[in-house]
């Protein structure tokens, strides 16, 4: 039984100024491709068996860089559709709206911008993947699986496979460039190591943290 390792892609121009990032195709920074790079020793040693792919540009360079050779690229782990509120951060919302929540709230149908999702379709859209991966996860003799893809989607689906509802991906902040593993223990799903990043490794002794992106900077 393979555990499931999550890789958030590395910084990006637009995780720096906190944009919402969804389907624009924002690339690494310099900083973020660096990042991508630090991601190789964190998965060493690991019994990777799959890895798959958002098919965002900043996502698949990410793979590359962390030498995943062969990640499948899978559509439906594309970042949380933020409809209008693409490209916007949280402080300018709040001008307007100053009570909203992403996780409780969703985004805003704006004429001539396609409807975004609330955390339930984020959460539906996490389940399926999570449907396919099972026997994946449940082959005794398989390895691990590899998730490449962004902070908010990778939060909710984290939430999804503790059981918890996706508005609960709100209390797992995960910086640009991180590895966390969702494993089990006593044959459920548990969160067994959480944003790493380099110089903190996931097996061995302690680690130092570097420093990360702004946290809940978005995409």
């Amino acid at each position: 039984m393979g555990d499931l390792l999550l890789v958030r892609h590395g910084e990006t121009p637009w995780t720096v100024s906190r944009r919402h990032t969804s389907f624009t195709d924002v690339p690494l920074t310099a900083r973020g491709e660096e990042q991508a790079r630090a991601v190789t020793p964190l998965l060493a040693g690991r019994p990777i068996a799959a890895a798959f792919v958002s098919p965002l540009s900043r996502a698949l360079r990410t793979a590359e860089l962390a030498g995943l050779v062969g990640a499948e690229t899978m559509p439906e782990l594309h970042e949380w559709n933020y409809g209008g509120y693409e490209g916007i951060t949280t402080a300018e919302i709040h001008r307007t709206r100053p009570d909203w929540n992403l996780w409780t709230d969703g985004t805003p149908s704006v004429p001539g911008v396609p409807a975004g999702e609330s955390p339930e379709a984020v959460g539906l859209r996490a389940d399926r993947v999570l449907a396919r991966l099972e026997p994946l996860l449940m082959d005794p003799d398989a390895g691990d699986v590899v998730l490449v893809a962004h902070g908010h989607f990778l939060r909710v689906l984290t939430a999804r496979r503790l059981g918890l509802p996706p508005a609960a991906g709100a209390l797992f902040v995960l910086d640009t460039g991180a590895v966390s593993r969702l494993g089990t223990e006593h044959a459920r799903p548990a969160l067994t190591a959480w944003n790493m990043t380099a110089r903190m490794p996931m097996v061995g002794g302690p680690g130092v943290p570097r420093p990360s992106s702004p946290a809940g900077a978005h995409g």
